[in-house]
């Protein structure tokens, strides 16, 4: 019987393969009549609001989250490269604290969003964009997440290089049999191989488990970057000169470089302040996902002074300022004892990158994918699209090894994030006051078509933030060949500040002369239930049974229009 059923098995297999290869329409996903979108729209679960079986978030898994997030190699150097413009130590974790400010406050309140109706990034922004404008957001999120997939991938293959070379210290001298123009070496493109090939079965892990690797990940990462800090501390006989250092700048230069850098560091996770709502969706009670607040700007002080700590020392210990803890792992490769640390400090630090990747961007990116095209895709086709078209179809390694003006340009390509980040906040909390009627954010004909599926004041809003900033964008990217005015280019630098403030106050400004009144309803609708449609009940002037206990859950519950009890 068993190899009977095991030859049932194959033979599926054979077929469905078969399938696969010959007809395009059997990667078609069925259509779940579980979605609360019309009939006519094709859904998946993945889209729907999280079922309360599966809100398993409390506030400790977003602390671990947010560990998983901040505790990177990336944070690590962000603090100490900032004394690289002529800063001080001082003036780089002040500034490290000043952008975990910035992005800690949007990333709470969008994600109340997520935390109060249980729904995804792409699904939300149709409130405050419009049904088809909103896919402007998802596109634009969703291609920073895959080039950044990517990037962050060829960054963990360093992390394999390090294990391997400890474990066979020949590794290091592995020859190379590929063309310059490969942009990699032969030992790099294997030490990205067996990177992918570890990452790619943990990006199968579903959203609502990931907590799991998150505090594993919380266990082992503290004791050891703890560790590297204080050992070369240590062995340097104190944290070096970094902090005693003055200013090589002064002056407006020495403002600008301020804000400049606090750009750069706040931008870094300008996407996160905009998607949040994927995670926090998951979100055992409504108030789980405030802890984040605090502890955004806890993790990333933290991580900045480490950094610096560990560059400032690195340089009495080695005569070289490593702003990296790879890089200082490297010089561990000399004795048994060193490669055994060195082997064991950079798997761990591996966790840590496969962790962000798969939180900060495969996720993100398949929750946008899932959103454009749910017909073919659900999360899990996502993150495999994404694990091989921003892992290989990408390459990113020849991104990273010579496309100096594509990273600038991703880098600069935040500047989408800020106004979306603003207007999402602006008008969940202010315009509509966290009254959303959840099904119809689900329906193309619904109150959030608005005109043509388009909110013009979110459109016009859009338009007037990022215009003045496209021509420093191109700047970015060629400095040689473009050539704008000094104002412009100053307002470039405080671009995420910029963005989100003016976002938030003329997209308020434009509700209030020319408000949509048909979105403007009484109380929020959940999505979570059987539910009546706000638009639908008129709780005003109702007649029969039904509608005058509407009415009346209305004035009793003023949060929540739901005929659960009906």
């Amino acid at each position: 019987m068993g190899s009977f059923t095991f030859r049932q098995q194959g033979q599926a297999i054979k077929e469905k393969t078969r399938a696969r290869l010959t007809d395009r329409h059997s990667w078609k996903l069925p259509k779940q009549t579980s979605s609360i979108a019309p009939s006519y729209v094709w859904t998946n679960a993945d889209q729907d609001p999280v079922p309360e079986d599966k809100r398993t978030w409390t506030s400790w898994a977003f602390i671990g989250y947010w560990y998983s997030d901040l505790v990177t190699v990336s944070t690590w150097t962000a603090a100490s490269a900032i004394m690289t413009t002529g800063l001080t130590a001082t003036d780089a974790v002040i500034i490290v604290l000043v952008a975990a400010i910035c992005n800690a406050i949007p990333t709470v309140l969008n994600g109340a969003i997520g935390a109060d109706l249980h729904i995804p990034f792409p699904i939300a922004c149709r409130a405050s964009y419009g049904y088809w404008l909103s896919y402007f957001c998802v596109v634009s999120r969703g291609i920073l997440a895959l080039f950044w997939f990517g990037v962050q991938s060829a960054n963990g293959g360093t992390c394999v290089t390090a294990i391997l070379t400890a474990i066979w210290p020949s590794y290091a001298r592995l020859p190379n049999t590929l063309p310059a123009s490969a942009g990699t070496t032969s030992q790099g493109l294997l030490s990205y191989f067996i990177y992918w090939c570890i990452q790619f079965p943990l990006l199968m892990i579903p959203s609502h488990r990931l907590q799991r690797l998150f505090w594993v990940k919380t266990v082992l990462v503290t004791p050891m970057a703890l560790a590297m800090v204080i050992w070369i501390t240590v062995v340097a006989g104190g944290q070096g000169d970094f902090f005693y250092e003055p200013a090589t700048v002064s002056g407006s230069t020495r403002a600008w470089l301020w804000l400049s850098n606090l750009t750069s560091v706040t931008g870094g996770y300008s996407t996160l302040a905009v998607n949040i709502p994927d995670f926090s969706r998951f979100s055992k009670t409504r108030g789980a996902q405030l802890w984040q607040l605090p502890f955004i700007p806890i993790f990333k002080t933290l991580v900045g002074v480490f950094g610096i700590i560990s560059a400032s020392a690195s340089k009495k210990v080695y005569g070289v300022v490593y702003w990296s803890p790879l890089e200082i792992i490297n010089r561990w490769q000399g004795s048994p004892g060193g490669r055994a640390a060195a082997f064991f400090a950079a798997s761990i630090w591996l966790l840590a990158q496969i962790s962000v990747n798969i939180s900060a961007n495969g996720i993100s990116f398949a929750n946008d994918i899932t959103t454009l095209a749910p017909k073919w895709f659900n999360i899990r086709r996502g993150v495999v699209l994404v694990s091989f078209i921003g892992g290989w179809a990408l390459c990113p390694w020849i991104i990273i090894s010579s496309a100096a003006a594509f990273l600038n340009f991703m880098s600069a390509y935040a500047i989408f994030m800020a106004p979306i980040a603003g207007i999402l906040v602006c008008d969940y909390w202010i315009v509509k006051r966290r009254r959303y009627d959840v099904p119809a954010l689900y329906d193309p004909e619904g109150i959030y078509r608005y005109k043509w599926g388009v909110n013009w004041r979110a459109l016009i809003t859009t338009l007037v933030v990022i215009v003045p900033l496209l021509p420093a964008l191109a700047k970015k990217v060629t400095p040689q060949n473009v050539h704008i005015s000094q104002g412009l280019v100053n307002l470039f630098t405080f671009n995420w500040l910029y963005g989100f403030f003016v976002a938030l106050v003329m997209f308020y400004v434009l509700n209030y002369f020319w408000p949509d009144e048909n979105t403007l309803i009484p109380s929020m609708v959940p999505g979570d239930a059987s539910v009546v449609r706000a638009v639908d009940a008129d709780v005003e002037s109702g007649t029969t049974q039904d509608e005058k206990k509407i009415r009346d859950e209305v004035t009793t519950e003023p949060e929540i229009v739901s005929v659960r009890d009906r």
